[in-house]
């Protein structure tokens, strides 16, 4: 079947499946780094208490068959051992059925891993990795030509994640409509980057044309895929730019780098070739029959499955981010619908005082990404994912969105539980914990041009209210044992 194969993709495929390989090896050492605190044994939100109430025909996972910290670790480090090793080109120099194999297991192991991580998984990135992930293993490796329908499929999942952003927008917040949105947006986005605070200040002009920029990189460049090339390069090469755009401007994890991944699978070798020298091409065999069974089903899969992201991006109840299966295959995507005009930020705050009164000392929390310290310029992590920054971000939104874990998150402040102090940048506390915690709530702005050059301050402040009145650890094991029951006590003789 001469149809079948397109080697004229040989370069979009290396560069496609390369950069997954990097986004996995970075969702695993994320992993890796934070699930203690987050779902391990003793994690804000355990996954053993997790998996003890869904069942594994809900969420599939490894860890329904056993859960331990040290098994949860062997994932993470092996899920990025292999990575690292595809980032490398190791599945080019096996033959196909290995280079499928190491690719299913990444994605087993990383959707084991997301099925059982909560809250803190719940990011649409999450699903369009595992996706991804998905239809990169059937993109054969650099022994045969890349399968036409793997090709078009991820072009229907750019075109979801694209056009799909562009609609929840108009249907959603009016500055979008009007072009105001950027306005607020750099400020007030989950955790603005280094150059966030020189993006807001821009003048207003050039921020209706950013809008109205994204509108056509999003509503109308994304149809242009589907296009005869050099058209569809060229589109792919417009979402590119635009998405390095956002690289700039903020901290997304690795949405937007997933975004770059998925364009350059939609150029082909000769577009690339007017414009650069290319080396010359590999020896591509024809693709065997046994391959071309399994691709032909996981299309007439994904056919059927489309069905609900379709209706979903022709409703005028278009959801976000929506999985509609426990594999997370064939979603629905989608962001910032509406965005803040005002930025808040919960404030974390200990005291060793035991008796509270007017003079108590109250020291505060540092974390590594979201606001905090008013001189300290944003940093640049993505696309690794700080999750407890993301989240905090989230509760100051509303308390409601950190009821399942801030309770458990104070109560391990308290006790100076090494792993969560781990996720923060500074802990005011290095000796023993503190006897009290609190939270406030605070607006925050950008300085201007003038302040900024008169105190060195990116950041100003106004306190909005209390968000969590002071508390102790016994406190939290009346009010939320549950939250408190995984913590690791204190010695008794720092109880009052």
């Amino acid at each position: 079947m001469e149809w079948f194969a397109a080697p004229d993709y040989w370069l979009g495929r290396l560069v496609f499946q390369r950069l997954i390989a990097a986004l996995y090896l970075i969702g695993f050492l994320a992993a890796a780094c934070q699930f203690r605190a987050l779902i391990g044994e003793r994690g804000m939100l355990p996954v053993p208490r997790f998996t003890a109430r869904v069942p594994l025909g809900r969420s599939p996972s490894l860890f329904h068959l056993y859960y331990s910290d040290r098994a949860f670790a062997t994932v993470c480090w092996s899920g990025a051992a292999l990575a690292a090793a595809v980032l490398a080109g190791a599945l080019d120099l096996v033959p196909l059925w290995a280079a499928l194999l190491g690719w299913a297991l990444l994605w087993v192991l990383y959707l084991s891993i997301v099925n059982v991580g909560q809250t803190w998984y719940a990011f649409g990135w999450e699903s369009l990795l595992l996706e991804s992930g998905f239809l990169a293993a059937l993109l054969g490796n650099a022994r045969v030509a890349p399968p036409v329908l793997i090709l078009w499929l991820l072009r229907w999942l750019l075109f979801r994640v694209e056009f799909g952003a562009g609609l929840i927008k108009l249907r959603g917040d009016r500055c979008w409509r009007d072009l105001t949105c950027l306005k607020y947006h750099h400020e007030t986005q989950p955790m603005p980057g280094p150059l966030s605070w020189f993006f807001h200040h821009l003048p207003a002009p050039v921020h209706k044309a950013e809008v109205a920029a994204n509108h056509v990189a999003q509503l109308v460049v994304p149809v242009c895929l589907f296009l005869p090339q050099p058209i569809a390069s060229a589109a792919a090469l417009v979402i590119v730019v635009t998405q390095l755009w956002l690289v700039a401007s903020g901290n997304f994890a690795w949405l937007n780098w997933l975004t770059i991944a998925l364009a350059f699978s939609a150029v082909d070798t000769p577009s690339v070739a007017r414009l650069l020298p290319l080396p010359a091409p590999p020896v591509l065999h024809p693709v065997p029959l046994w391959f071309q069974l399994p691709v032909l089903a996981v299309a007439v899969l994904f056919a059927v499955l489309s069905y609900w992201p379709a209706r979903n991006l022709v409703s005028r109840r278009q959801l976000m981010n929506r999985s509609y299966n426990r594999f997370h295959l064939v979603n629905a995507y989608g962001a910032f619908g509406s965005i803040n005009r005002i930025r808040f930020e919960v404030v974390v705050e200990g005291t060793r005082a035991q008796e509270l009164g007017p003079g108590v000392q109250w020291r505060e929390y540092a974390f590594k990404g979201k606001p905090g310290e008013l001189r300290r310029l944003p940093r640049q992590f993505a696309p690794y994912h700080l999750r407890l920054d993301w989240l905090m971000w989230f509760a100051a939104i509303s308390p409601v969105y950190g009821r399942p874990w801030f309770a458990a998150f104070v109560a391990r402040l308290l006790v100076n539980d090494p792993d969560t102090l781990g996720l923060l940048r500074h802990n005011p506390f290095p000796g023993e914990p503190p006897h009290h915690v609190r939270a406030l709530l605070y607006r925050y702005r950008f300085t201007d041009w003038r302040t900024l050059r008169a105190t060195g301050a990116w950041w100003e402040r106004t306190l909005v209210r209390e968000y969590l009145p002071p508390v102790t650890y016994r406190d939290l094991a009346y009010l939320a044992p549950r939250a408190a029951g995984t913590a690791r006590r204190r010695p008794a003789r720092e109880d009052p």
